[in-house]
């Protein structure tokens, strides 16, 4: 069972040691969350203006342009994205300074994974409108976020991470169609290819766990959606 955390936050790294991006992207992972990584302050701010990110975990000290100038730039044009801002200097005034900038957050280096991730948890949760905290679905489906669980008429259904995500989106969108597009940036993240048959091969195995009758259908040319069969 993974530990309880936020579900689904998407998590941004902008870090330029990459051994230390890499360390926290693969640690968050491991906590259930869709992390993208950028080494340099310019990719980062192109990453972070594209895409809808929870949070954004951003050095301050970047070569080219500033962690500080990233922070200015998301406050100005209004991003919802929270910024948990890490330096090597960990003063006072240095912490107000990053604050006085638009960052949510502040960690100095060298930081305990722990405490990151409870920091980052605790952004993502006031990034995301709040989810109830057991969600009910259609045919008795009932997926519990904070243990990252899944069953069906009290029955544990075994998912992997990626199905329990899907069917934690799909619960949310409340009979609502998603996109594959919209599965696909929610629960993966940008490494995974579009044009693959990821979407559609992780909903065939989660309806093949949930069993019968059938609750996620496909509407064609659309995307999925929960309804009684």
């Amino acid at each position: 069972m993974l530990s309880s955390s936020v579900p689904l936050v998407r998590v941004l790294v902008v870090e330029d040691e990459v051994s230390l991006a890499d360390a926290v992207a693969r640690g968050l992972r491991r906590e259930g969350m869709a992390v993208d990584t950028a080494y340099d302050g310019e990719s980062g701010l192109e990453k972070a203006m594209v895409t809808r990110y929870d949070v954004l975990v951003l050095d301050r000290d970047l070569p080219g342009r500033s962690g500080d100038d990233i922070c200015r730039r998301l406050a100005r044009e209004g991003s919802l994205t929270r910024v948990l801002m890490l330096t090597a200097a960990g003063t006072l005034e240095d912490r107000v300074a990053g604050l006085e900038l638009g960052a949510d957050d502040y960690l100095g280096k060298p930081f305990a994974f722990s405490e990151l991730v409870a920091r980052v948890r605790a952004l993502g949760r006031r990034a995301t409108p709040a989810a109830p905290p057991v969600l009910h679905g259609p045919g008795g489906v009932v997926v519990d976020p904070a243990r990252r669980t899944a069953t069906r008429h009290g029955q544990d259904l075994g998912l992997t991470r990626k199905e329990l995500g899907v069917l934690e989106v799909l619960l949310a969108a409340e009979g609502a169609v998603v996109s594959g597009e919209e599965l696909l940036e929610r629960v993966w993240d940008e490494f995974a290819d579009p044009f693959t048959t990821t979407v559609r091969v992780t909903v065939m195995t989660l309806r093949k766990k949930l069993g019968e009758p059938r609750v996620v259908h496909t509407v064609v040319g659309a995307g999925y959606r929960l309804a009684e069969d």
